[in-house]
This record gives C-alpha cells, structure tokens and sequence, in this order.
C-alpha cells in the first residue's frame, strides 16, 4: 500500500473510531430511513386514492409549508438550547406522525374526504414538516462537536455515505414493505425507527457547548444568520445551485405516475427508482471520503449540476426500467458530488455559534426545494404533460448552472484550502 493510501485508510479509520461521530451518524441514518420508508408509503398510498399526479406534488407543498414557517426558529432554537434534547423531540415527532399515517392506512382514522380524498394523510405530513425542520440543524451542529476541523472535508464524504445509504434502504424497503405486508406494516416500521433514532440522539456522547447566559432576541439572532448568508458569496452561491437545480429537477416525486403510467410496474419498482439515485451517491460519497476533493472545488461543482440536469432529461426520454434506473443513478452520483462539496463549504465557513441558524437557513434553501421541486413537477406535469414537464425540468436545471457560473465568480474559481 502506498503512502498516499495507507494514510486515506487511516484518515477513514480514525473518524470512524470516534464514538461521538458513529453515534451521531446513526441518528442521521435511524431518522433517515423512517423519512424515506414514509414518503415512499405516502406517494403510493395517494396516488392509489387519487390517480393524480398533482396529488403527489400537494404532498411536498403540504410538507414545505409548515417547514418554511419554522425552519428559521429551528436553526434560532439549536444555537441556545440543548442539541441532543432538541434532537430527541423532533424525532418523537416524527414517530408521532407515522403512527397516525399507520392508523389511517389501517382504516383506524378517517382518510379525509374531497377532491384529493387524503385529508388527514396531508395533515400528518404537514406536522412532519415541522418536525423535519429540527433534525438537520440538530445534525449539523453536533457535527462540528464530534470533529476537528481539519476532519470536516473526509467526514462530509462519510457523512453523505450514510445519509445516501438511508435514501437506498429506506426506498427499497419502503416499496417492499408496501408491495409484500402492505401500506399500514411501512407506516409502523417507519415508526420503530423514528423512536430508534430518539434513542440514538439522546444517548449521544458529545460535549455541547454552554448555553448563553442572555440570547439574543430571536428575530435579531435569525436576521444574523441571514445577513451572514447572504454576504458570503460562496455559501449563497452554492445553496442557491442547489436549490434551483433540485426545485426544477425534482423527477422522483413523478415517480409513482412514471411506473404506472409509462413503464408498467407495480410498486416494487418504485423502491427500485426511489433508490437508485442514492446508490450512485452512495458510491461517490465513498469515493470522497477517501480522496477529499480541494483544488477546483468550484468548479467541480458547477460540473456536477450540469451532469444532474443531463441525467435527468435522459431519464424522462427512457422507456425502459433499468435504462430509467441508471439515469437516475448517474444523477445520483453528480448530487453526490455536490452534496459533500455543499456540506463541507457550509462547515468550513460557518461560525460555530451560528451553525443551527445557518443549516436552518440551508435547509430552507435545499430541504424544502425538494418539496417545492414536487409541487412544481405536478403543476407541470398537469400542464405540459409528464414526460415534457420532466425535460423542462432538466433544461432549466442546466440554465440554473449557466446563470450561477456568471454571477458567482467566487464560487467559481472556489479551493476548498482557502476556507481551512
């Protein structure tokens, strides 16, 4: 082994001999695979009411909404009080949710009645906004307590392979559950984990910061974290890539329409789809954590966004399942670039008493772009038709890398040493 490799491997090794980290990525991935097993459930469990494509995009809005309203607050709340405390809530939250979604799948609570016939499934998924709110800047903070600084580049690779790892299992077993023990056994799974992932939080060993004697009046507190934002060029920059190219790249929330509708599958190949993507993230993330990307970090960046647009137009042109699988696994892959080049820059340029604020801040950027991003591929799937509106999306994903390129020249021309 060369000297190049053997100190990779021992670079790995050493973040994952550290049981504050371990710890905490088995928060992120008990917490992440209840999120997934639950949001493949619900898209199939509303489509198989509704039989419309816009139904799975209300599904986002109703999430994004609430999400919106109390991210900042959020991000204010874990700079000054106990993260792990604040952690373990919403995770109780989460499993509080997914209990209600078991019980109107089991028929034990009305579905609702009206044009989307899902009230009650739309009401639970809007207090999981709420509670979604809190579990990344919980993560993200205690993630800077657990590492060195001179760690957190390998630790994002790590990190981004846990979290990918949960967006593979979580699907795939979400659409197995479904198909083989039916929406109400998905739902109740989903809820072992949730309450597992509250345990994983509570039990975390890591120093947390003291508490400030006085805070800060909440809305000065958060109007710091966002002028923060949005006078840090390459922070604002690389949120907002992010943001824009998910909001119009947004094809997996279509998914369940796609399968039923133009491949012809049944909702084991839903899981199959829903966690392609994360397996080809999960392969860069591993990739990254041994090889840290540094020079032309930028870009780098701008590259892989571009390739996520182009993965994304070839998935809407394919018409056959595993064709339709690699698209969207290759797509998966150029996210995974950008998700460890977004989360690194974010740890490196942020103050550590700002960091709840400023992952809120991100989450509002990325996170609830995902849930805007399926809202908008139904309207314009409703409106273009469902294979147009996918190419649109594509298309306008690689406008967004063109129009950031111009106007964020720091990002740029981003090395990630300068931040160190």
């Amino acid at each position: 082994m060369s000297d190049q490799a053997a100190a990779q491997a021992t670079g790995v090794s050493t973040l994952l001999h550290n049981r504050g980290f371990v710890g905490l990525l088995v928060y992120r991935l008990l917490a992440m695979l209840s999120y997934q097993i639950v949001a493949v459930t619900v898209g199939w469990h509303v489509y198989e009411i509704t039989r419309d494509a816009l139904a799975l995009g209300l599904i986002g809005l109703a999430e994004v909404i609430p999400y919106f309203c109390f991210a900042l607050f959020a991000g204010y709340a874990v700079d000054h009080l106990p993260r792990r405390k604040l952690g373990m809530a919403a995770c109780v939250g989460l499993f509080a949710t997914t209990l209600a979604l078991a019980g109107v799948a089991s028929g034990v609570l009305p579905a609702g009645v009206g044009g989307f016939g899902a009230l009650v499934i739309y009401a639970a998924i809007a207090v999981n906004g709420v509670v979604r709110a809190f579990l990344a800047p919980v993560y993200m903070s205690l993630f800077a307590r657990v590492l060195k600084r001179e760690q957190f580049t390998r630790g994002a690779g790590v990190s981004s392979v846990v979290m990918q790892t949960g967006l593979v299992l979580g699907p795939a077993m979400g659409g197995l559950l479904v198909a083989w023990g039916g929406k109400t056994s998905a739902y109740l799974v989903a809820a072992g984990f949730a309450a597992a992932a509250a345990i994983a939080v509570i039990s975390l060993r890591v120093t947390e910061p003291p508490m400030p004697a006085e805070r800060a009046p909440v809305f000065q507190s958060i109007g710091e974290g966002l002028r923060f934002v949005f006078n840090t060029q390459v922070v604002l920059g690389a949120l907002a890539l992010d943001m824009f190219s998910v909001l119009f790249g947004g094809a997996v929330a279509l998914l369940p329409a796609f399968i039923s509708d133009i491949l012809h599958y049944g909702p084991e190949a839903l899981g199959l789809l829903r966690a392609a993507p994360a397996a080809g993230a999960v392969l860069v993330g591993l990739y990254l954590a041994r090889h840290p990307l540094q020079r032309n970090a930028g870009r780098i960046l701008l590259v892989a966004v571009a390739g996520f647009g182009l993965c994304i137009i070839g998935f809407a042109l394919s018409r056959h399942l595993w064709l339709s699988a690699l698209m969207l696994m290759m797509s998966g892959m150029c996210d995974g670039v950008s998700v460890v080049l977004r989360s690194t820059i974010l740890q490196l340029a942020t103050p550590d008493h700002m960091r709840g604020r400023v992952s809120s801040i991100n989450g509002i950027f990325i996170g609830s772009s995902n849930e805007l991003g399926a809202f908008e591929s139904g309207v314009a799937a409703r409106l273009l038709g469902l294979v147009p509106s996918v190419i649109f999306g594509g298309c306008m994903t690689l406008a967004v890398v063109g129009i950031t390129a111009r106007l964020a020249p720091k990002l740029r021309r981003l090395d990630l040493r300068e931040l160190h």
